[in-house]
């Protein structure tokens, strides 16, 4: 097995993967803040024009989410996604390698307190959050004011999920598995606080189709009975990107109350204008590229 494994990492066609962490630990090294940028930017805008599932995919979830915009509109949002998607990419190397001394000028905390009590109350903490262009830098800058574990999902190259693994364990409590329900709720009983974004698309037993942006989409149900079991807190987490480009603004919000409840389709819908809302702040900055309204029962996939 460890052969097998060791094969799949270093075999030639993983080389490009390899070469992309190079590029992306000599930035997060090399390059300050502000002209990362600029590149970032750039890498996004090639990979709009050079990847047209994904540009229709965006566009597709904008019209759907914007219904009020007019095709202009529309399209001046999707190139400004795609640049910030290209920031993101960027940013995944200050967030698994820059030091702390580099990232702490970049961070702007509003509602830490709202964390800070629940903590002490010892209840546990599920940090809501969702995925942004920018979710793995804004992980690592609350990680500068608390501890707190993270959910992910394994990724497909055994090079990204080896780098994922191995640096969000370096950088958090703990990094599990989002199918480990078991060792989320044994953290949130430990009074960790654990990140979590159940925002993607999800259908199985405990799903439910829930209104985001006025669209059924398939949510996932989880966070009302993690809540459930653990007794935890539920608090919006949100982190953005400011457009004077001198950092991140990072949001904690007070936590939910009277949730969960008995009713799993409320809460979901709850959740989905949750993330509404935090998309709100930033939309060009929100997963655009995620087939958010796919795996719907009877509703047709609009993709």
């Amino acid at each position: 097995m460890a052969k097998r494994r060791k094969h799949s990492l270093y075999s030639p066609i993983n080389w490009p993967a390899w070469m992309g962490l190079g590029l992306l630990w000599l930035i997060s090294q090399w390059l300050p803040y502000r002209m990362a940028l600029p590149l970032g930017r750039g890498i996004g805008r090639a990979v709009y024009r050079l990847s047209p599932k994904r540009r229709h995919i965006a566009r597709v979830n904008l019209q759907i989410c914007f219904a009020d915009k007019s095709a202009d509109e529309i399209e001046r949002l999707l190139k400004q996604h795609f640049a910030s998607l290209g920031v993101g990419m960027l940013m995944i190397g200050f967030a698994w390698w820059a030091k702390d001394s580099k990232l702490q000028p970049l961070v702007e905390i509003e509602g830490l307190e709202h964390l800070q009590n629940s903590l002490e109350q010892g209840r546990g903490v599920i940090l809501l959050s969702a995925h942004f262009t920018d979710l793995e830098i804004t992980g690592r800058l609350l990680s500068l004011f608390q501890p707190i574990a993270v959910m992910y999902r394994p990724h497909e190259n055994p090079v990204i999920e080896w780098a994922f693994t191995r640096n969000r364990q370096q950088r958090f409590e703990a990094a599990i598995p989002r199918n480990e329900i078991r060792q989320v709720v044994r953290t949130l009983k430990k009074n960790l606080p654990v990140w979590y974004a159940p925002d993607q698309s999800f259908k199985g037993p405990n799903s439910t189709l829930a209104p985001f942006f006025g669209e059924p989409a398939g949510t996932n149900t989880a966070t009302s009975r993690l809540a459930k079991i653990s007794k935890a807190d539920t608090i919006l987490f949100s982190g953005y990107r400011k457009a004077d480009e001198s950092g991140y603004k990072l949001i904690i919000h007070p936590p939910l109350e009277d949730f969960p409840t008995e009713d799993l389709p409320a809460d979901a819908a709850r959740i989905n204008g949750l993330i509404e809302q935090a998309v709100g702040y930033a939309p060009e900055q929100y997963l655009w590229i995620h087939r958010r309204f796919k795996k719907r029962k009877v509703i047709p996939d609009p993709y």
